[in-house]
């Protein structure tokens, strides 16, 4: 990388570690309670709230994930990055309203109290609460790993030598503790109206950029890949169409099963103010996921083509491409904009599993959540994130493929028991708890017993088709709930 290059990148990221570093000071002062660390005061307007959904779900696992993808496979990931717009509107319909109503009627700190409050079972909310901590752990994963793997790429290409992967994953975990230690959620939302804003913007810089990186622009991009590998550009890309179409049924269903999504719909200042919120999300990720399919892409073709050498792992495609072919104000605007939406979705992860673990589980073993739960919350943010980061160096996986497994974990774990439990009287209780140790028995076997499903189907999808069946039918063959009055008044608006 050309010197000057790398210190116009290298200014902007480390002013951004700056910013991080303030924010996270400014919200310790703001941040008193546990209501404040983990629901932000439940006080956030619409462009926060808005802002903060996309910028959530982004993150790495579509700033590093999703290039590496394309670059590998080709289009089957798009299959994805289609399906979360339109996750959005079903997670909205079916949970916006309710959601923040039962905010307004238990005041809930975490998405296990909604779920014990619904169902009024404290063995929901452990099995809620244990599903949100595995499911972090390859989510937060992600984002530690794609934080490492560019900050390798920048250190490397600045001239500063070649630090380790594990080096790199333990500057990374520091900062993102410093930063979710002291500022909690407050810290995430309000760096995510800024760093979403950034994303919009630079995806839409960045994906004019790429027209111009290769010979003959987009035709000549889309020529080279097709005449190396012609499955890549077709509709399924290089997996096929089962893998495309589990991804889109896991992605379109799933967003509604996300606690960093859902647990936002907890804060904002208006119950009313959703029907804003969802256009702002659903467009700025659809804005931003242009950079998701362009740099993939546009990295893929310029090795076919031999402008560019063929890359060490296909996580790299994006740091090398920003490095190397974007204006170097602008790739330090990318970098710093990836910076930050990595910092806030971890902070968010770390966050809830946080609440999992100081005051969703103690309360529902001792009927009460750990005393100073302040200080312990902020103490269980250290140790998961020290575990994330260990599983991030030896999971032996791509950004985006562990991305897909938190997300598919998350999905078949809480969507039955979240967005059907909260607009169907007749869920139960042992449904919800059945829905939940099924799915979570489903994709820790896949994962730990290395299964290959035939057709490349995904097996989150699998999960949560599963248990999805079994919340429905053990619902229907069981005696019909008696629910809490506020909650039938709350289910029948």
């Amino acid at each position: 990388m050309d010197p000057s290059r790398s210190s116009v990148i290298l200014v902007f990221v480390g002013l951004y570690m700056g910013m991080c570093v303030a924010v996270g000071l400014w919200a310790l002062s703001r941040t008193r309670s546990t209501r404040d660390f983990f629901m932000a005061g439940r006080d956030l307007g619409i462009w926060v709230t808005g802002l903060a959904v996309f910028s959530s779900t982004m993150s790495g696992f579509g700033f590093v994930g999703g290039p590496g993808l394309v670059y590998r496979m080709g289009m089957t990931s798009v299959w994805m990055v289609m399906s979360i717009p339109l996750g959005y509107v079903l997670c909205f319909a079916l949970l916006a309203k309710r959601i923040r109503l039962l905010a307004e009627l238990k005041e809930p700190v975490s998405l296990p109290d909604a779920v014990a409050a619904r169902y009024g079972s404290e063995g929901c909310r452990f099995l809620a609460a244990l599903a949100i901590l595995l499911g972090v752990m390859g989510y937060l994963a992600t984002q530690i790993l794609a934080m490492a793997t560019v900050l390798r790429d920048l250190v490397a290409g600045a001239g500063f030598g070649d630090f380790s992967m594990e080096a790199c994953v333990a500057f990374s975990c520091a900062v993102l503790v410093f930063y979710c230690v002291t500022g909690g959620i407050i810290a995430s939302v309000y760096t995510d109206l800024v760093q979403g804003l950034v994303m919009v913007a630079a995806a839409v810089l960045v994906f004019l950029a790429t027209a111009n990186v290769a010979p003959g622009g987009w035709s000549g991009i889309v020529s080279s890949i097709a005449s190396d590998d012609a499955g890549s550009m077709s509709p399924w890309g290089t997996m096929g169409a089962f893998q495309g179409l589990s991804w889109y049924l896991l992605f379109i269903l799933g967003v509604a099963g996300q606690p960093h999504v859902v647990t936002k719909m907890m804060m904002n200042r208006r119950i009313e103010d959703a029907k804003y919120i969802l256009p702002v999300s659903a467009l700025g990720y659809g804005v931003s996921a242009l950079l998701w399919i362009s740099i993939g892409l546009a990295m893929r073709a310029l090795v076919i083509q031999g402008i560019h050498p063929e890359l060490s792992g296909a996580d790299s495609a994006a740091p090398q491409f920003l490095a190397h072919y974007v204006p170097p104000v602008l790739a330090g605007i990318v970098f710093a904009a990836l910076f930050a939406a990595i910092m806030s979705t971890a902070d968010g992860f770390l966050n809830i599993g946080a609440a999992a673990v100081v005051h969703d589980i103690p309360r529902a073993l001792r009927g009460r959540s750990l005393g100073n739960e302040l200080f312990w919350a902020r103490t269980a943010t250290v140790i998961i994130a020290a575990v994330a980061s260990i599983f991030a160096l030896y999971s032996g996986d791509l950004v985006a493929i562990l991305g897909a497994f938190g997300w598919g974990t998350f999905a078949a774990a809480l969507v039955p028991v979240v967005a059907l439990g909260l607009n169907w009287k007749r869920a139960t209780a042992l449904a919800a708890k059945t829905a939940i140790l099924v799915s979570l028995s489903i994709n820790f076997a896949f994962r730990l017993l290395d299964v290959e499903v035939p057709w490349g189907i995904d097996p989150g999808a699998i999960s949560l088709l599963v248990s999805l069946t079994l919340f429905v039918g053990i619902s229907l063959a069981s005696r019909t709930p008696v629910l809490d009055p506020d909650i039938e008044r709350l289910m029948d608006t």
